[in-house]
């Protein structure tokens, strides 16, 4: 790269951390790309650091050593959060996303990639400092989410689905029941998707019950994998949950179908921000 002036470097270094969320980029890189030494450098980056922590935008964190660097760890503020969450709820209440049996058409949210890059950064900036390898969650509505949250942590996912596909090799299959209709449902995970002893976030698009989630929490104990959280999109009030641990962005209030009147609010995600 063209040797720049400090103006352009930091243009520059905040752009590419932006991009590449949790990665531990060596300090040579950036002296090699901006054939600066590593004094400026590191003056730089504490600029950046600055800048990034006064405008709640994320961390900076060196690593010393041989094998050292520094990582960018998005955050959002707690006004950025609830202005974003605030949106979502309102666009949830629109009457005419109301489905039968009190499910909400989410996809124009799901398939909107501005929707899922703002809320993959406040996911991941709420778990934060957690350990985590893997990201999980099940076919298919819960796929741009989970990618979306993976992105920004810099880990894999993987998908559980409820049909073997011969393409995946050798699958672990449990039988769960299903929080909201109590029906005995299969569920399948690629062996070769999740290491042995991973740590995995489990996503879910939409939780009623909590059976898909509490069915991806026990096909982790069958691959030998540790649950680090659940981070749910929207919940539904629900009368039997079946789990207790799990952060929400949205929480339905009340769904009348007759009414077609749909109540949205926070979920628990505040607590953790």
């Amino acid at each position: 790269m063209k040797k720049l002036k400090r103006s352009g470097r930091l243009v520059d270094m905040t752009n590419f951390l932006l991009k590449h969320p949790n990665q531990l980029i060596p300090l040579h890189r950036f002296s090699e790309r901006y054939a600066a030494a590593r004094s400026s450098i590191s003056e730089d980056l504490g600029i950046v650091k600055e800048i990034f922590e006064n405008e709640q935008m994320g961390y900076l964190t060196t690593v010393p050593g041989v094998s050292g660097g520094v990582r960018y760890e998005p955050a959002v503020s707690a006004r950025e959060a609830e202005i974003l969450v605030e949106r979502l709820c309102r666009q949830l209440e629109e009457p005419d996303r109301l489905l039968a049996g009190g499910y909400l058409y989410m996809m124009d949210v799901l398939g909107q990639p501005g929707w899922m890059n703002e809320i993959g950064r406040l996911f991941a900036g709420i778990y934060r400092g957690e350990n985590i390898d893997v990201v999980m969650t099940m076919a298919t509505k819960g796929i741009p989410l989970a990618y979306a949250v993976a992105a920004y942590l810099d880990v894999p996912i993987c998908i559980a689905r409820r049909d073997h596909r011969v393409t995946e090799g050798s699958v672990v299959s449990i039988n769960y029941v299903s929080g909201s209709a109590k029906r005995i449902q299969t569920m399948s995970l690629a062996r070769r998707s999740i290491p042995e002893g991973s740590d995995v976030l489990i996503v879910d698009d939409f939780m009623k019950g909590g059976g898909t989630a509490r069915g991806m929490s026990e096909l982790l104990a069958e691959v030998n994998a540790h649950l680090v959280g659940i981070a749910v999109l929207v919940e539904a009030r629900h009368s039997e949950r079946l789990i207790d641990d799990y952060i929400s962005l949205v929480r339905l209030d009340e769904v009348n179908e007759q009414e077609k009147k749909i109540n949205a609010c926070p979920g628990n995600y505040t607590a953790y921000l």
